[in-house]
């Protein structure tokens, strides 16, 4: 089979694929793949489907799915699929990373120090512990996060309309969470339920202060509404992996806002999780061969 690398993936991977057949990164060959690998800078949309006769399976490095026409794939017998499990502890820590800095003002303190200060008494600290974590989505990425969380001794509730259980997380609805978190980390993928749920009046439900961390979808935030509550203090601080679009545009909102903290969508571009999605990638192949 012709298979086609379109973003970046762990560099043995095309070695390792070789077993199934011709494989290749150049996307002039696109007319003649039939399985095509993506992350989430590809877009396999109908521009992209229609240039593709020969595709029979599409491949999504990660957890979302937002760029990839899932209705268009069935339509023309396209099978398209993920690998959620390859990136959780990956996200997870991205998610950690954002939570631990932020209250610790390290990002300020390195970056004052570099700048000859040296601000001991001007940064002052909070901590996680006995802090109120709020989930909004429990799926496998968000219960990595609760794990960690919760040997940081915080309460971890959360919302999913999906579940009726949680082992770590006590599931509460969106209006209690909002009331209750001291920190909301976002785990859902962009649906039309889910975009923009980060609202003007969601935020009037939120703890004044509240800290929100992003590595679920970027469009799942309404940056005007989001901004107007940075700026006025009713959020202390928004940390996000992730944006409505990769880069993004260079008017959004968010990058000027005060105590925005800012990753340019690495939290699942570990070299560990890239192997894990190889070995996922190698399971998919074998049994579509098979």
């Amino acid at each position: 089979m012709n298979i086609l690398i379109a973003d970046a993936f762990d560099a043995k991977l095309p070695e390792r694929l070789a077993a199934f057949g011709t494989v290749s990164s150049d996307m002039a060959t696109l007319g003649t793949a039939e399985v095509l690998l993506v992350r989430s800078k590809t877009q396999v949309n109908a521009d992209l489907i229609a240039k593709a006769p020969a595709l029979k399976l599409v491949i999504r490095g990660g957890v979302g799915m937002d760029n990839v026409d899932k209705k268009l794939c069935a339509e023309k017998g396209i099978k398209a699929v993920n690998t959620p499990r390859a990136s959780s502890v990956a996200v997870a820590e991205m998610a950690m990373a954002f939570m631990v800095a932020i209250p610790a003002r390290l990002i300020e303190a390195h970056v004052s120090m570099k700048e000859g200060k040296f601000l001991k008494n001007e940064l002052k600290r909070t901590e996680l512990f006995k802090k109120t974590l709020g989930l909004i989505g429990a799926g496998a990425i968000a219960s990595e996060v609760a794990k960690r969380a919760q040997a940081f001794g915080m309460e971890v509730i959360a919302f999913d309309p999906f579940l009726k259980e949680h082992p770590i997380a006590k599931l509460v609805s969106l209006d209690e969470l909002a009331a209750k978190a001291d920190v909301i980390s976002l785990h859902t993928p962009l649906t039309d339920e889910t975009r923009g749920m980060i609202n003007a009046g969601f935020l009037a439900k939120a703890k004044d202060g509240v800290m929100i961390i992003n590595t679920g979808r970027g469009k799942c935030v309404n940056e005007a509404d989001l901004v107007a509550a940075l700026t006025s203090g009713k959020v202390k601080a928004y940390g996000t992996d992730v944006w409505p679009s990769d880069p993004p545009p260079a008017d959004c909102p968010l990058l000027s806002a005060p105590n925005v903290f800012m990753a340019p969508h690495i939290g699942a571009s570990s070299k560990e999780n890239l192997g894990r999605i190889g070995d996922e990638v190698v399971l998919i192949l074998t049994d579509f061969k098979a």
